[in-house]
């Protein structure tokens, strides 16, 4: 069963740049895709990017492409998202999720229900 703790999260204005980390434990790091998510106050949790086991693929919402970048390292059980040119409508707490899956390469998980695990969020509120 693997555990997952977010870090990173914190109050940055508009423009600004954040990392947000997700350490995993307890379980096989590699045998899981990795996903993050946001959810602000008074909505559901909204899908923000994918990394697939091997961290060759990744996809991501058409609001944070081309400012965030996911990437994980293996040998550290370590997901990470990059948030650049945030904007105050990124405000929300950030979760990691992991979803355990044979498939090495696939990383088309963009529903909530998909991943079984679940980290307890990090916020991230940007100021304009």
């Amino acid at each position: 069963q693997v555990q997952l703790v977010e870090s990173g999260g914190g109050l940055v204005q508009a423009g600004g740049s954040l990392r947000l980390s997700c350490a995993a434990s307890g379980g096989t790091f590699s045998s899981y895709a990795m996903g993050w998510f946001r959810q602000a106050p008074g909505n559901g949790r909204e899908f923000v990017s994918v990394i697939s086991r091997s961290g060759s693929n990744t996809n991501y919402a058409d609001s944070v492409k081309g400012r965030f970048t996911i990437s994980r390292d293996n040998t550290k059980n370590t997901v990470y998202l990059q948030m650049n040119s945030l904007k105050p409508e990124d405000t929300a707490a950030y979760y990691c999720a992991a979803r355990q899956t044979t498939l090495y390469t696939s990383s088309y998980y963009y529903k909530a229900n998909e991943y079984g695990h679940w980290g307890q969020g990090t916020q991230v509120t940007v100021s304009s």
